[in-house]
């Protein structure tokens, strides 16, 4: 049976503040997939990503994420959107105000979870899958910048996604961190079948854990295996 689509853009064009930075723009990802965007620097997998996660609109073509159309998506309902996915950043984002528990719990909280005991289910749960449970009391500048990821990986997944997006996860790490943390991407894809789109400019790692590429070049998206999903 062919698996649902998570991501469908047709014939997308992609801006920010200066204007149109991609053009054409066709790609369909499905459940399970594990994907790296790659590009030079500005070449638009940023923006890219930012539309996925209606961050910045749809300028112009049709383009679905996790059942959202977002040509007609309304401001009221980013939020229910965002519940469906998992994002991880470059630089963490984590609340450096709360410790490691807390920033999953308000994660969650804020998606309507009320019962104290499934939310600490919930999260040492998650905190155990990616190799941190025992920082849960941490604060989050207390821990390695290894460790800050993998918490940003576990407030990715708490919410059970129906998709992570990360946008150069491994961009302040060094070499050996980064190969644990893509280590880690590629086993939560492997065992839970969440689907990822990973975008990257560590070719290092692109060899090391072979997946579907696609690019950002001379101004659209270079997508070999576009013909295959379709």
């Amino acid at each position: 049976m062919e698996k649902k689509q998570i991501i469908s853009l047709k014939n997308v064009t992609i801006s920010h503040e200066e204007g149109a930075v991609l053009k054409n723009v066709n790609f369909t990802m499905r459940e399970g997939e594990f994907v790296y965007l790659i590009g030079k620097s500005g070449a638009g997998k940023t923006s890219l990503l930012r539309t996925l996660y209606a961050d910045s609109p749809l300028d112009e073509g049709s383009g679905v994420v996790c059942g959202f159309d977002l040509s007609t998506l309304k401001r009221r309902q980013i939020p229910l959107l965002r519940r469906r996915l998992g994002i991880v950043f470059q630089n963490f984002q984590l609340l450096t105000d709360r410790n490691v528990y807390d920033n999953l719990a308000f994660v969650l909280k804020s998606i309507g979870w009320k019962k104290k005991n499934l939310i600490d289910e919930r999260i040492m749960e998650v905190l155990a899958s990616v190799g941190v449970a025992e920082k849960a009391s941490y604060q989050t500048y207390r821990l390695s910048e290894g460790e800050r990821q993998r918490v940003g990986i576990a407030r990715a997944l708490v919410n059970t996604p129906d998709l992570i997006i990360a946008d150069e996860p491994t961009g302040n790490l060094d070499p050996i961190t980064s190969s644990e943390i893509m280590h880690l991407l590629t086993e939560i894809n492997r065992e839970s079948g969440v689907p990822m789109l990973i975008s990257t400019h560590d070719f290092m790692m692109i060899d090391k854990f072979p997946a579907r590429v696609v690019c950002c070049e001379d101004g659209t998206l270079v997508d070999p295996d576009e013909d295959n999903n379709n």
